[in-house]
């Protein structure tokens, strides 16, 4: 029985919508990635989603093009989808598929049996990403708060 009811909306929090935030390399801002979701839920490891972003990465770069990335990766442990927006200041080197840098992310972390979830929520996004306005206006945000309302059409 698949939970139809995972949406970008509901499962990305205000906590983890962040904008402009610095980014120097790929691995820094997976780091960072990483650091943000164990802060926002206790029951997760930084260095394990650190390691896991890593080796999903080396299957090939999640970078879609465009200046987006959708790192992600399945963590054992991890009962719930979790999702993190960030736009970063400046693009940064991500080996996306265009060669372009990357500067709008969004990172799922997923539960380690959740293979039509995960495939879902990276088609909702995908949708969503695909809409060059769409992510000009995310791009356009200056803070978190208008971020999230941009992406999950809470206003």
């Amino acid at each position: 029985m698949t939970d139809t009811s995972l949406t970008i909306e509901t499962i990305l929090s205000p906590d983890l919508t962040l904008c402009r935030v610095p980014g120097t390399s790929k691995k820094r801002i997976l780091e960072f990635i990483a650091e943000q979701v164990a802060q926002h839920d206790s029951e997760l490891n930084e260095t394990q989603i650190f390691n896991n972003l890593v080796s999903r990465e080396r299957l090939g770069s999640t970078g879609i093009g465009q200046g987006i990335a959708i790192p992600h990766c399945r963590l054992e442990g991890c009962s719930h989808v979790v999702g993190t927006l960030i736009t970063l200041e400046e693009g940064v080197a991500f080996d996306a598929i265009d060669n372009q840098p990357v500067d709008l992310l969004f990172a799922l972390i997923v539960p380690k049996e959740a293979t039509s979830e995960h495939l879902e929520l990276l088609s909702q996004l995908a949708e969503k990403f695909n809409d060059r306005n769409f992510c000009d206006q995310l791009r356009q945000c200056t803070d978190a708060s208008s971020l999230y309302r941009r992406m999950t059409g809470k206003n």
